[in-house]
């Protein structure tokens, strides 16, 4: 894909909405004064809260433990340095013990292939911080080509979606004084020239969206008041996000314009030479890129064209220019099948790399277009039956280079570097993370679970050699289910030693709502059908049951965002079949949450809840479907201050509700963080260990292994 394919495409998935107004009060809803994020009384009830969560679980030897061992972790300097080529360099942000906030650092290629690279610092963030009296988190960079000299760089406050962007000048490691600055707010500038760029942001009333995005793109003149930036083009208050961006692809350089009215509907335009927008005419719900001479779709719905039928899932390319001209035939480089979907295509110089799931394991090919066609080869990688493997460009400008990165559950992450075209030459591993805990006494197997409407849903499952299938075995399972995106196989270090190490399974359900099987699998839990996907959680809960891995007094959930909304309504619908539940950066108030931050831009995926669509949300909505005389099993609330992307709200209305029902409920707020719940790798440590700590002294019978006499033995 593109550069600009790959910001702009996916805006809506990765940006957030800005804080609404406080609405007016609700008459049934006691708890909405809780909404208030920053309130005096909201934030002494949050302080509150913390000090008797950290009070009780945060002051043991175990916790403290715990809470070490995921620091270790997430400040190793074994970590593998993930990084971006730009120019002659490769760049990465690199965050450790000494470097809290993080360092922006560069290298070389050559210098990248040893074990010790030798690193450039470019910009310190901690000691930027100590400079300006800020609290930055780092949002990314862009920087202007050929000479990738001028940067456009990001900085969050806190962590929250929201951000300011600074002009940097890499030959003078500084500031540019007087540069382009875009002051906080949701969304961008992107270079177009080195004195010109697009920004959409917060212009002033009217600017945004109801969703809380940009509404208005405008090209901006190096010199000029913000205010002087010309239109470029002006989206309605009920769209979702307005973008633009240059691709600066050499001997293809054209702008793009992209309206995204909700998830997986959105229009591209190409910015014509006199300044008008020429629709590219394909389906909205299409996902689309423009690449060299390429336009590429995956296809959400089946699409009839130039006489053809081609099926939803599908990859489809054509000649971007032949299509603007009227042209309208594409080649099929895949089409989906019962077990297969598209996990992704990569574009380099010269060949389609594409990645496929079947059965939610991965299998890389490499299409070469010549004379005849397509031509498809294998990627000859090896790794495990069950792992993950993802494949990007190195540089999709210059070479068919590719960073390949493998991973799985049990095996530590490593980065290779391959060559599309040499697909059967060998790969060559350039770093590999370390292993954080002992794998050697566990194994992973995949299974399916049949659910409620007979439909099979696989699930990944982690557990000890020779577990005892007595069902005491303290289980954790986790899920998502929404907005097409796929659980698959990942090394966690925290995760082993906080919970594998003690003798835990753990499992990880493929429901409904995720991208495992495409867009159907996604589409099959829209709105008035999203209790289907909270159907197929609990069939892999009681299919574990089944197995005799766990029992409900020994099973546990957990999920985040979309996975604390399911999460939920795990909690408060299937109550009977958990010991504990975690429940992170939730939507739970599903009556109210279009009107809270970026709520809005959610409703292609749940529903209008000031419409009709209410008469299914509200069977999905926990805050309401809580019921006081129930009983319910321990649950632990987490979320974050400053997450400007999904309420605070609705997990502390919740909390609050609960207990003064007289639940047990535990609840932790950190005050910075954003949508990922922490700013820093001490944040990040003590939220883990808040969870796995709550969910291992509720769900074992002990500090140590698993307790109970063995019924049988699984995997002698």
């Amino acid at each position: 894909m593109s550069r600009f394919a790959q910001a702009c495409l996916f805006a809506g998935l990765i940006a957030a909405g800005a804080a609404h107004a406080q609405e007016p009060a609700v008459a049934d809803d006691p708890y909405q004064w809780l909404e208030d994020v920053t309130g005096d009384k909201p934030l002494d009830w949050v302080r509150a809260q913390n000090a008797r969560t950290d009070a009780a679980l945060a002051s043991s030897a175990a916790f403290k433990s715990t809470e070490a061992g995921i620091r270790e972790v997430l400040d190793s300097d074994a970590k593998i340095p993930f990084v971006q080529k730009m120019g002659g360099y490769y760049y990465n942000f690199w965050k450790d013990r000494n470097h809290e906030r993080g360092i922006w650092r560069r290298t070389t290629l050559e210098e990248f292939r040893k074990p010790a690279p030798a690193w450039e610092t470019i910009i310190d963030l901690d000691a930027l911080n100590r400079a300006e009296g800020e609290n930055w988190v780092w949002h990314g960079a862009e920087c202007l080509r050929p000479d990738y000299r001028h940067c456009l760089v990001a900085l969050s406050r806190g962590g929250a979606d929201a951000d300011v962007t600074r002009e940097f000048d890499l030959s003078t490691r500084r500031w540019v004084e007087d540069g382009f600055f875009r002051p906080e707010a949701k969304g961008g500038l992107g270079w177009i020239d080195r004195d010109t760029v697009y920004v959409y942001t917060d212009f002033g009333a009217g600017s945004m969206t109801e969703s809380g995005y940009p509404r208005v793109v405008k090209r901006w003149k190096r010199g000029t008041p913000l205010a002087a930036a010309q239109v470029v083009y002006e989206g309605k208050a009920d769209d979702m996000y307005i973008a633009a961006g240059h691709d600066d692809t050499p001997g293809y350089e054209r702008d793009f314009v992209t309206r995204t009215l909700a998830f997986y509907n959105d229009e591209l335009y190409l910015v014509a030479k006199d300044g008008a927008l020429v629709k590219v005419d394909v389906p909205n719900s299409a996902q689309k890129s423009v690449q060299r001479q390429w336009l590429a779709l995956e296809l959400r719905e089946p699409w009839t064209v130039g006489g053809k039928t081609y099926k939803a899932g599908s990859f489809i390319v054509a000649d971007f220019d032949g299509f603007m001209a009227g042209e309208r035939a594409f080649d099929v480089l895949f089409e989906p099948d019962a077990s297969t979907s598209l996990a992704g295509a990569t574009l380099t110089r010269n060949h389609v790399v594409l990645n496929v799931f079947d059965d939610v394991k991965n299998r890389i090919s490499v299409l070469t277009h010549g004379a005849g066609g397509w031509k498809a080869q294998p990627l000859q990688l090896g790794g495990e039956a069950i792992g993950t493997t993802s494949v990007s460009a190195v540089d999709a400008d210059e070479s068919d280079l590719l960073w390949v990165t493998t991973t799985s559950y049990l095996t530590p992450t490593t980065l290779l570097l391959a060559d599309a075209s040499a697909p059967a030459a060998e790969a060559q591993a350039l770093k590999a993370m370390p292993a954080f805990f002992d794998a050697s006494k566990d194994t992973v197997e995949q299974h399916f679970a049949t659910s409620k409407d007979g439909t099979r849903v696989p699930y990944f499952l982690v557990r000890p050699k020779g577990l005892k299938a007595d069902g005491r075995n303290p289980t954790l399972l986790y899920g998502y289910g929404g907005f097409e995106i796929p659980m698959v196989p990942g090394y966690s270090g925290g995760l082993g030693r906080s919970w594998l190490d003690k003798g835990g399974v753990y499992v990880v359900a493929n429901i409904r709502g995720g991208g495992e099987y495409g867009p159907r699998w996604h589409q099959a839990a829209l709105k008035a059908n999203r209790h289907k996907a909270y159907e197929d959680f609990a069939a892999v809960a009681q299919d574990l049951f089944k197995r005799g891995i766990t029992s409900p007094a020994h099973l546990g959930a957990q999920g985040g965002s979309n996975g604390g909304l399911l999460m939920g309504n795990m909690l408060t619908q299937y109550p009977d079949l958990f010991g504990a539940i975690v429940v992170q950066v939730p939507l739970l108030d599903m009556k109210r949450y279009n009107k809270l931050l970026a709520g809005a831009s959610w409703m292609a995926e749940y529903g209008d809840p000031d419409t009709d669509d209410w008469s299914f949300i509200q069977g999905f909505s926990p805050y309401h479907l809580f019921d006081p005389a129930k009983k319910y099993p321990p649950v632990l609330f987490t979320t974050s201050t400053r997450d400007d992307r999904v309420h605070p709200g609705h997990a502390r209305k919740m909390a609050a509700r609960m207990i003064e029902a007289g639940k047990d409920v535990t609840y932790y707020e950190n005050i910075e963080g954003g949508h990922g719940g922490a700013a820093n790798n001490a944040q990040a440590a003590h939220m883990s260990a808040l969870a796995y700590r709550f969910l291992w002294e509720r769900l074992s019978g002990g500090e140590g292994a698993p307790a109970g006499a063995a019924n049988g033995t699984i995997g002698k």
